[in-house]
């Protein structure tokens, strides 16, 4: 479904994607491991489109379709939907209205009352501006809400178990492992935690915009914890 070929990507003239080459087919979940500053989240705005990262070398394919060149727009419209780590405030624009705009603009609807009880977000946020006085639990949800929302074929959640507590860390892992089945996703992490709810079938280590390690999710994480990403730094490639 996404393949990426010998990437190569450059934004305010460093070069932070590095030879990078990925395959996830239709019904796979992959997780994406790094330090801060490996360059995850450059692979996401690379793969999405966003105008800041040029891609120097190499190609982005999706369904078959070379999106490399293609604008934010047309990649969304094949089916490519992100949660992003820090999604900006948007004032004067209400949650509820961001929605019905996303629910209303995709040919294959979904229940929002129902996606609101899984996530368990409460009725009042929707009448807020987006993410304005938001707490952290808040906003990873709600982000994660709209790209549910949005019904994409392929989700990249950048970074979904980071800055909320236990608890909610619990509703959305326990959320996602009900409305991932059947979709192809990318899940980026840097410590792992949501993988106490979610089950990717392949690993990779990102360091300094390459990835160095791919395997099986929990002996990479295992390493990881116990021997820290120096060891991704040592190796070449990590086979179970």
């Amino acid at each position: 479904m996404l393949r990426i070929r010998g990437l190569n990507a450059v934004v305010d003239n460093r070069h932070v994607i590095k030879d990078v080459n990925l395959e996830i087919n239709e019904n796979e979940i992959h997780v994406l491991f790094g330090p801060n500053g490996s360059g995850k989240s450059s692979l996401v705005m690379t793969v999405i489109g966003h105008p800041s990262y040029k891609v120097i070398s190499g190609r982005i394919f999706f369904k078959g379709v070379d999106i490399t060149d293609k604008p934010i727009e047309e990649r969304v419209s094949l089916g490519i939907g992100v949660a992003f780590q820090n999604p900006p405030k948007i004032y004067g624009v209400k949650l509820k209205e961001l929605l019905n705009l996303i629910v209303n603009n995709r040919p294959r609807k979904v229940d929002l009352v129902e996606y609101l009880e899984k996530l368990n977000i409460p009725n009042d946020i929707l009448t807020r501006p987006v993410n304005v006085g938001f707490s952290g639990g808040e906003v990873k949800k709600t982000e994660i809400l709209q790209v549910l929302a949005m019904n994409p074929e392929f989700i990249i959640l950048d970074e979904p178990d980071s800055g909320v507590d236990v608890e909610n860390l619990e509703i959305i892992g326990r959320s996602l492992s009900e409305k991932l089945i059947g979709k192809s996703a990318l899940i980026i992490t840097h410590h792992g935690y949501i993988l106490r709810y979610l089950k990717p079938m392949k690993a990779h280590v990102m360091i300094n915009g390459a990835i160095v390690c791919e395997g099986e999710p929990a002996q990479i994480l295992e390493q990881i914890m116990n021997k820290g990403y120096g060891w991704c730094e040592r190796c070449v490639s990590f086979r179970p």
